[in-house]
């Protein structure tokens, strides 16, 4: 056998969901995993014989994590071509500045999701295809806030900088595979509804997000996955440690 096994996280919804549907027409198998399952990309899957394997977890739960990785890969098919992690799953977290930053729980668990997920289930993917000579490919999906600081945004900067670190770590200990951490750019997702939702006593840069929404800037789910998927087919991908999507926008 050959074709792509293909593994989403946070697939049920925004880019998660719109990358698994992009690749529910393309691999041979497609691995979600989300706290729910997107019926429409089971439906595409369906309608192109991709077999389509869900896993109900919350990855932003260490044990749901860790069951993640034990269901996926004890059981990996291993007479694929081509092996694709996309880490997607990720959330804001809470916003705050410094003098109310003090829920530990809500940032451990942001932690969990926007890090440690992906760091396990990279483990995970890397050890069982060091020996297949298989093409394996692995996204992180970053954000522009790890790269350059926030205020209020003092966890999420912080986990998606860990992302662009541990990215660069695992390139020089897996030469096997390919890896970056990718920026999407602006998406119009619940997580921008969010971020709308704010004041600007916590996140004083509130109106600027607000104008993007306004003026049209904020892109579909479905245009930057079909960029990213391009990306990730082209010979420009992993090319850079860390990158930014935009830079390959049509």
């Amino acid at each position: 056998m050959s074709g792509t096994i293909a593994i989403v996280t946070g697939a049920s919804r925004g880019l998660g969901a719109a990358l698994a549907r992009s690749l529910a027409g393309s691999a041979r198998q497609l691995i979600t995993v989300s706290r729910n399952i997107d019926p429409q990309t089971q439906q595409l899957a369906e309608a192109s014989g991709c077999q389509h394997i869900h896993y109900g977890h919350d990855l932003s739960d260490v044990q749901h994590i860790e069951a993640a990785a034990l269901g996926i890969f004890a059981q990996l098919d291993q007479t694929a071509d081509q092996y694709l992690l996309i880490n997607n799953a990720g959330s804001l977290g809470p916003v705050a500045q410094y003098d109310t930053l003090d829920d530990a729980h809500a940032i451990s668990s942001t932690f969990n999701l926007n890090v440690t997920s992906a760091m396990l289930l990279t483990t995970a993917l890397l050890r069982a295809t060091r020996a297949l000579g298989a093409d394996v490919r692995v996204v992180n999906i970053s954000s522009g806030a790890g790269r350059s600081p926030t205020a209020g945004w003092g966890v999420y900067c912080a986990t998606k900088a860990a992302l662009d670190m541990y990215t660069r770590v695992a390139r020089l200990e897996a030469p096997h595979a390919r890896l970056v951490s990718l920026a999407p750019g602006v998406i119009d997702t619940s997580m921008q509804a969010t971020i709308r939702s704010g004041n600007t006593d916590d996140f004083p840069d509130l109106a600027r997000f607000n104008t993007m929404n306004e003026t049209g800037v904020l892109r579909s789910p479905q245009a930057v996955a079909e960029n990213i998927i391009r990306y990730i087919n082209s010979e420009h991908f992993a090319s850079k440690e860390l990158d930014d999507i935009r830079q390959y926008s049509q």
